[in-house]
């Protein structure tokens, strides 16, 4: 008895990333940005960028006119190789975020860990200045 081999058709997640990829290779920069949440707890705003394979020294931190940028570069291996597929980036990357209130930049903190660069920005409060 023959065997039959059918082919399944992709799936939905499949043609989204063909897509992304196709549109993402055309308009692509040189630079780079890894998916980054900002999140707000009572005391401190939370800024968390998804960016293994780092290390602490490889980040650049910096807060201008209340937005915070992080910038680096991944470097990739200088091996040579033929790839099947490609989806983690290398290169220089960089990321801004808007903070929606006034930060103590003094007691700001950065880590790294597991992948994650988080960084805190403690709340602060405006100092009330009266004009007369």
């Amino acid at each position: 008895m023959p065997t039959v081999i059918r082919k399944t058709r992709e799936t939905l997640m499949e043609v989204r990333r063909d897509i992304l990829h196709a549109v993402s290779w055309q308009v692509q920069s040189s630079v780079w940005s890894p998916p980054t949440d900002m999140f707000e707890t009572g005391e401190a705003y939370i800024v968390q960028m998804e960016i293994a394979g780092m290390r602490e020294e490889d980040f650049e931190v910096s807060l201008q006119n209340d937005t915070l940028y992080i910038t680096g570069a991944r470097l990739d291996s200088s091996e040579r190789r033929a790839f099947y597929q490609m989806e983690i980036r290398f290169g220089k990357f960089a990321s801004s975020v808007s903070l929606p209130g006034p930060v103590d930049v003094d007691k700001a903190q950065a880590k790294y860990a597991d992948g994650f660069l988080t960084v805190i920005l403690p709340k602060t409060t405006p100092t009330n200045i009266k004009v007369e």
